[in-house]
């Protein structure tokens, strides 16, 4: 009886180490395609946000990190154009109807945007879903506003006095998609000198 547990027990240690091995081995073949392609999604996540004609540099090595007013790590990604940096691009998030949502949003030198893209959400088919551009235009209607136009008490939906459309059955992923996009025109309001600055 006690060969028998210690035979079984060397066994499923053999194959453990076996599987360990193999699982070490497969991640370390595959850590650079990983690298490559979260670089790829980046890089067409950005192309979104920020027109290739304001930048001759990859924003991805061009970037850097700051803090938000939540002390959460934030990352920009920096266009630049002969040295100068002319636009910038980063990730907000906001809260949708099936919890969170994340959204790339490109300005330009000034804080015009240039670009809003979902990157991430759990909204449903049918109808949160239609923050998505390949769903709806809506997303794209926040191209060319700033702080300021519109007016502070206008960056709501519709049905809070705003000036955002909102779905039919679906106000609470575009409400959240709003205040995601001001929350962060207010974040390079605040933090506009050390984005646009010297790295």
């Amino acid at each position: 009886m006690k060969d028998g547990t210690i035979k079984h027990a060397t066994i499923l240690g053999v194959f453990c180490l076996g599987f360990g091995l193999v699982l070490a081995v497969t991640d370390r073949l595959t850590v650079d395609a990983i690298k490559e392609r979260a670089m790829e999604d980046r890089l067409n996540s950005l192309a979104q946000v920020i027109p290739a004609g304001i930048h001759d540099n990859n924003p991805v090595t061009d970037a850097i990190d700051m803090k938000n007013e939540q002390g959460e790590e934030v990352t920009i990604y920096r266009a630049m154009k002969a040295g100068q940096v002319t636009g910038v691009a980063y990730e907000v998030h906001g809260t949708g109807y099936g919890g969170p949502v994340r959204l790339m949003l490109g300005l330009d030198a000034e804080g015009h945007i240039l670009g809003v893209r979902v990157t991430a959400h759990k909204e449903t088919p049918g109808l949160g879903d239609k923050i998505e551009e390949k769903k709806s235009g809506w997303i794209l209607k926040f191209t060319g506003l700033f702080l300021g136009n519109p007016p502070a008490d206008k960056w709501k939906v519709k049905k809070d006095g705003g000036q955002f459309d909102q779905f039919a059955g679906a106000t609470i992923t575009p409400r959240g998609v709003v205040a995601a996009v001001r929350g962060g025109l207010e974040f390079f309001a605040a933090n506009k000198t050390k984005m646009m600055g010297a790295k």
